[in-house]
């Protein structure tokens, strides 16, 4: 099992945790809404978490455009 944390907006992986076992506890995800988590967390078939996160570029993108943040996709 690994956690995935993947871009939103270029789908890039921005980072991964590969373990056995970890605790979404010790991850911060009980701090979320319901409908966070569901917006922002998938459970994959083969076992994987995946998390949707901003990479450091499209959060640049965004800080420089902030018109970006009404289109659901900028990225080209």
């Amino acid at each position: 099992m690994a956690i995935v944390y993947e871009c939103r907006h270029c789908q890039q992986e921005v980072g991964r945790i590969d373990a056995i076992e970890v605790e979404e506890r010790s991850l911060g995800f009980q701090v979320l809404t319901n409908e966070e988590r569901l917006e922002m967390i998938t459970y994959e078939q083969n076992g994987d978490v995946k998390v949707k996160t901003i990479c450091e570029n499209c959060q640049e993108a965004l800080d420089r455009n902030p018109i970006f943040h009404q289109l659901d996709s900028f990225i080209q």
